[in-house]
């Protein structure tokens, strides 16, 4: 049997190629006559770069960048002919906020992502491809857009470059559903601080409209699909003149998933929660729809299950923290743990897998 082992990055614990290799290290113990195929994947946030890097995109480019909160960071860009990949995440991750707080969420910024842009252009890309997710900012891109020197500045330098922004979720910027309501508790912030937070991007979403009033679908800035994503990087973005793609579905076309996935008998996916926010824009839903269209059953390993997801394509979800008895078990271990339940769930495996849903 043919299996594609094709997991995001677990939450800050594992890796999407640490993840798929403890996957395949599990599976093949108790089915070592598979041939496992692992296939790293990325929705644009932690790890976008290693994913491509590791799929024998590009060339690595070293830069310094301004950190979250200051100092600098070593972050790379991807130069693939004429397009660059960014990370945005390596600028303005979460991971890199110690110990997040309501400070910290209202202070952290994105200036170091301004600096990897201008390392794109000054490479040479005529096409940048920002991956956003798993930002520890919520500035709308602010810091980004001051590093370039202001908005006439950073439209100037950027006026012949195609953005695109890989968004990992489709928040709009603003609202119930904004990267203050929805994402900004995640970084630290308490109502207080989201409530700050929500009034400095409204007006921050003024300047911006003032340079682009409506997204090529006719809608307002602030409304559009994916601006709210790394804290409203997206927004800032979106601004400039970028066109939004679901990042999972970039990584899935450099990476040819849906070949691959097409061929094969089983894929097993991942992450380290699978829960509401998986169907938007999450891997594990962009994965499960590419095994959908091919007629292949899609099973999850995740860290946790919450809930019941209902995502299309998935045939049945597992959870790390079950099988290892809690949540601090399978944290601590994380690795191990991954592949003991890979190796549980293929020994029960009969080479078909009924399509009964979570």
């Amino acid at each position: 049997m043919r299996v594609v082992i094709a997991p995001d990055e677990f939450g800050g614990t594992l890796t999407a190629a640490q993840a798929a290799s403890a996957i395949a290290e599990g599976w093949a113990r108790a089915r070592p006559g598979d041939v496992l195929e692992q296939l790293p994947q990325s929705d644009g946030g932690p790890g976008f770069v290693d994913v491509l890097a590791a799929a024998g995109v590009g060339r690595r480019l070293g830069v310094s960048a301004s950190g979250p909160l200051g100092g600098a960071v070593a972050a790379e860009v991807l130069l693939d002919g004429r397009t660059a990949f960014v990370e945005s995440a390596q600028a303005c991750g979460l991971h890199l906020i110690g110990s997040p707080g309501p400070e910290t969420a209202w202070c952290a910024g994105t200036a170091g992502v301004g600096d990897l842009l201008r390392a794109a252009v000054e490479a040479g890309a005529t096409r940048i491809v920002v991956g956003l997710g798993g930002s520890g900012t919520t500035d709308g891109g602010r810091g980004a857009c001051t590093a370039l020197g202001g908005l006439t500045a950073a439209h100037h330098l950027l006026r012949e470059t195609e953005l695109v922004a890989a968004t990992d979720v489709t928040n709009p910027l603003l609202g119930p559903s904004g990267a203050a309501a929805v994402f900004a508790p995640q970084k630290g912030a308490d109502p207080e601080t989201v409530a700050r937070l929500e009034s400095r991007l409204q007006r921050w979403a003024d300047e911006l409209e003032d340079l682009r009033v409506r997204t090529d679908d006719g809608q307002r800035l602030r409304d559009a699909t994916g601006a709210g994503a790394a804290g409203g990087l997206g927004a800032f973005l979106l601004a400039l003149g970028a066109t939004r793609e679901a990042g999972a579905d970039v990584v899935a076309g450099v990476t040819g998933r849906a070949r691959r996935i097409g061929v094969a008998d089983l894929v097993l996916t991942g992450e380290g929660r699978f829960d509401e926010q998986t169907p938007f824009g999450k891997v594990v839903a962009s994965v499960a729809a590419d095994a959908r269209r091919a007629g292949v059953p899609a099973v999850v390993l995740a860290g946790q299950v919450r809930g019941r997801p209902r995502v299309d394509g998935v045939t049945v979800a597992y959870s790390m923290a079950d099988w290892a008895g809690s949540s601090a078990r399978a944290l601590a271990d994380p690795a191990p743990i991954l592949a003991g339940l890979a190796q549980t769930v293929a020994a029960g495996f009969a080479g078909t897998v009924e399509r009964t849903g979570i």
